[in-house]
Formats: structure tokens, C-alpha cells, sequence
């Protein structure tokens, strides 16, 4: 299945995960399994590492749920480092420690996968490659990748990392187009506010990198929050196909974005079962979506044609 489950939305920051917390979170992770999602998304920063804790009772909880499925982090970002601000730490002791600390609160012996949140401008990519074989030669990380970087960034590490980058995770979807939009906008003046990202889902699908959107859905903007009169808009097509194509409104969204050839995963985050469950047919909906459909959503929300 080309969908996986976001946890930033569970437990809370700054207090110990409470009962109602759990059962939430249990409720969340349940209704994703039973539509069959497996990967699991985490980062060591959401909600304080309070999400990592809860989904570790939820573990608890459920004995042989966690042989059942794929768990990964992100390490590399430092909430109120430099003088309170953020600050990103890809340093070797920085990796080691930030997963030791995740295996903690999971409750776990291995993490799936680790992915480097951030690009630290500091880092030292032979770093990054020791911290990498002293996880794998430990067996507590199976797999690496990274997210919220570029193609360059991608090639820069893995000129020294031995271990295959499996993972770039972006964010991607109807709403943030970028690296879609950057396919397309070659010699055209809109091309210069996407060139950072310019080839990044190419290498990606040329080098066997899983690409893993986060906020697919932003927010519901399409499937019942709208911002404005463009979203309006855009929310009113996405009604109109999810009618054509007998399927809810959240398939519609998530299936523009995985009829892509990248063959992206999208990572969901709601923690609402109802909107999880309506989450399910999106991979079927991209499939049977038309071209006509796929490019009248696209230039819906982008307000105006593509060159």
C-alpha cells in the first residue's frame, strides 16, 4: 500500500501522555492498520517526543502488533537550540544519541528506519556515514534515508554513506506542488522560485528513492477546510470527481498525487478515523483517474494554466 501513517498529531507536548491520549492514539493506529497501512512515520521532535511515548504504550498494549509493522524516525532537528530559536544537528554523537532515545520511548530494540530530518549545513556527510554503519552493525537501524532534501543534497551524502538511502520525505501534494511544479517550469520565468528543488523527484525515481509525501491532505483545505476563494474552488472539483469516481473527497486529493509515475507514498496524518478510513481507496481512485481529471485539479489549484 502506498499510504503510510504520520504521528506528529499523537500525544502532546510538555506532560506525560494521559490515558485519553492513548486510546485516541490506539484508535488512530487501529483504524490506519485495518485499512492496511504497515509504515509508521515518526520524528524524535513531534510533540516533544511525546508521540514517539504514546505510540510506544499503544505497543504496550497490542504484544505482536509491532512485528506487524514498519517503524521509522527523524532525527536532526534541535527545538529551542541557538539562542532559543531551531537549530539542526546531523553530527555523528548527535544521530547515535537521538536514536537511543527513540528506541526509549518507543519501547522497541530497532527502528525499520532512520531518516535525517534536515539538512545541516555542518554536517560532515563521513559523519553521518560512521554513525550509519555503527546503527546497522548493531542491528538497531535497518535502513536510512533522509527528508526535506534536494537531489544535491541526496548525491552529496551518498558520496560517502555506504548504506543505500532508501527514503527522501517531502512535503508534496495538491496543495504544495513544488517539486512537481519544477518539472514542468523548465525556461519559463516561474522556473527561478523552484530551481532548488529542479530534478529532485527525477533522481529520486532514478535512484530507487522511495519518495514520501507529508501533508498530502493540507489540512483538508480540498476536502472541507478551504482558505480561500482558489481552494473553493479546487474543493468543488475534488467533490465533483469524488462523485464521478464513487469514492470520498480525502481519495481524491491522495490519488492526484499518487498517479504520479514516482510511485510517491503518501504519508497521512489525521488522527480522525472517519477521515483515515476515507483515506483508503486512494491508490484505486489514482489509478482510475483520468489525465482530463488529473490536470483540471492541477491547474485548479495553482489558480491559473501551466505554461
Amino acid at each position: 500500500m502506498r499510504l503510510a501513517y504520520g504521528c506528529m498529531g499523537l500525544g502532546s507536548a510538555g506532560s506525560a501522555p494521559t490515558d485519553e491520549e492513548v486510546d485516541r492514539a490506539e484508535a488512530a493506529v487501529r483504524t490506519a492498520y485495518d485499512i492496511g497501512i504497515r509504515l509508521f512515520d515518526h520524528a524524535d521532535i513531534y510533540g516533544g517526543g511525546s508521540a514517539e511515548s504514546v505510540f510506544g504504550t499503544v505497543l504496550a498494549r497490542n504484544p505482536g502488533l509491532r512485528d506487524q509493522l514498519e517503524i521509522q524516525t527523524k532525527c536532526g532537528i534541535v527545538l529551542g537550540g541557538a539562542e532559543n530559536g531551531n537549530a539542526y544537528d546531523l553530527s555523528r554523537e548527535h544521530i547515535l544519541a537521538s536514536v537511543e532515545g527513540s528506541l526509549a520511548r518507543l519501547g522497541i530494540d530497532r527502528l525499520d528506519r532512520l531518516l535525517l530530518h534536515r539538512p545541516d549545513p555542518l554536517a560532515r556527510p563521513e559523519e553521518i556515514a560512521d554513525a550509519f554503519d555503527v546503527l546497522r552493525a548493531e542491528g538497531t537501524v535497518r535502513g536510512f534515508g533522509v527528508s526535506n532534501m534536494a537531489a544535491s543534497h541526496i548525491a552529496h551524502l551518498r558520496s560517502a554513506v555506504d548504506q543505500p538511502l532508501e527514503v527522501d520525505q517531502v512535503e508534496l501534494g495538491l496543495h504544495h506542488r513544488d517539486l512537481i511544479e519544477a518539472g514542468v517550469l523548465v525556461n519559463h520565468p516561474d522556473a527561478r522560485a523552484y530551481a532548488p528543488v529542479a530534478g529532485t523527484l527525477e533522481y529520486c525515481t532514478d535512484h530507487a528513492i522511495t519518495v514520501q509525501a507529508y501533508g498530502p491532505l493540507a489540512q483538508g483545505r480540498f476536502t472541507g477546510r478551504p482558505r480561500g476563494p482558489e481552494d473553493e474552488a479546487t474543493a468543488a472539483l475534488v467533490r465533483r470527481y469524488a462523485d464521478e469516481l464513487g469514492a470520498a473527497p480525502e481519495a481524491v486529493v491522495l490519488g492526484w498525487l499518487l498517479k504520479h509515475p514516482a510511485d510517491v507514498v503518501a504519508v497521512i496524518g489525521t488522527t480522525d478515523p472517519g477521515r483515515i478510513r476515507a483515506c483508503a481507496d486512494a491508490e484505486a481512485v489514482g489509478e482510475a483517474m483520468t489525465r482530463h481529471q488529473w490536470w483540471s485539479l492541477w491547474s485548479a489549484a495553482r489558480g491559473k494554466p501551466v505554461p
